[in-house]
């Protein structure tokens, strides 16, 4: 039975740190109502949407960190963030969009949520877990930082596959199962589209997307904000040129989002905060929608605010999903171990 949809993703081009949040705020709904006018159900905005990417500045007073930071549990209700949700009610649009997190106990998080406009509430938050970079900025003046281990804790919700409501007519609910409480065989892969949410860094880690998959996920969303020319972070052994960079990071953005599509049977949605920050922080666009097959079905052809829709349809996963990647029938969990009891690498000893 097909299970189509149109989804988007909204990439936001430069935001500079003197930029005022109002200012992105409008950017934002417009790219919202750019995305519905094109008959998008679901709209996926970039990690830490509403600001300047903010962990690249070392700062030290409390004051002017926390004015970064969206506060309470609920970023709906925040007078900072809540008009882009007032507008995804009004439209009856789904979105997942990233901020800045900060608690009511005083803990900060690098966080996305996934609203539902036919609900008008939130249904589901990811607290980002691979925090990427250093605690300190590093000794070179003109070094690119990445200081999210100072401003954030890593997540506490792990990767939970949730159900997305009123996305497919006719999903299977579990009136449908006769009463019976445990889904059967039968039921499989045509209730609500099964979803699932990750932040940038998050990405380049397939054990992520294997925890997901293991959950069934048909669709996988994901904000990032990737710097074009970071030395100091990441790249090849030899040195590279600005635009060699440029090319590597954009490359690697795709073969991850394509890769883990494919060996888990699934959509991905991804968007970019993009552009030249404060006119010399280089963010990589390539927001992209790719299907199950690894194939890449729409994507971004600028670095500024950009909207690309795709239809997509979930039946596409099962292709996969009962085929070359059935987890049931060829999963060796016995030999797996290692990937849960152990964090960094340690090599065999030395010959003789």
């Amino acid at each position: 039975m097909p299970r189509k949809f149109k989804v988007a993703a909204a990439q936001v081009g430069a935001v500079h740190k003197w930029t005022p949040r109002t200012s992105t705020l409008k950017r934002l709904i417009g790219l919202l109502h750019s995305a519905h006018s094109q008959g998008a159900r679901l709209v996926v905005f970039p990690e830490c949407a509403f600001t300047t990417f903010f962990p690249r500045y070392t700062m030290s007073e409390p004051p002017e960190i926390d004015a970064w930071f969206d506060h309470g549990d609920d970023p709906s209700e925040s007078p900072n963030t809540k008009p882009l949700f007032d507008e995804a009610r009004e439209l009856g649009v789904d979105i997942y969009v990233g901020y800045a997190e900060r608690t009511s106990d005083g803990t900060s998080y690098n966080s996305c949520v996934y609203y539902s406009g036919a609900l008008g509430k939130v249904v589901s938050k990811y607290r980002k877990l691979h925090l990427p970079g250093t605690k300190d900025p590093f000794p070179e003046k003109d070094a690119v930082n990445q200081l999210e281990k100072r401003y954030f804790t890593p997540g506490d919700l792990g990767f939970r596959a949730f159900r997305a409501p009123d996305l497919v007519a006719g999903a299977l609910k579990k009136a449908g199962l006769g009463g019976k409480e445990a889904e059967t065989t039968a039921s499989v892969g045509k209730g609500d589209p099964v979803v699932g949410m990750m932040i940038c860094n998050d990405r380049r880690w397939p054990e992520a997307w294997r925890v997901l998959g293991l959950q069934g996920v048909e669709l996988v969303l994901c904000g990032f904000n990737t710097n074009s020319y970071a030395p100091q972070l990441w790249g090849s052994r030899q040195e590279m040129t600005v635009e060699e960079a440029d090319k590597e990071s954009r490359f690697h953005h795709a073969l991850t989002m394509q890769a883990n599509s494919y060996m888990n049977a699934c959509f991905s949605v991804s968007a970019a905060r993009a552009g030249w920050d404060d006119d010399k922080f280089g963010l990589i666009g390539g927001s992209s929608i790719v299907d199950p097959q690894g194939h890449i079905v729409a994507e971004t052809k600028t670095d500024g605010d950009e909207v690309v829709v795709a239809e997509i349809d979930l039946e596409d996963c099962r292709q996969g999903k009962e085929k070359t990647f059935d987890f049931a029938r060829h999963r060796r969990v016995e030999t797996y171990g290692l990937i849960a009891s152990q964090t960094g690498v340690e090599e065999p000893p030395l010959l003789e």
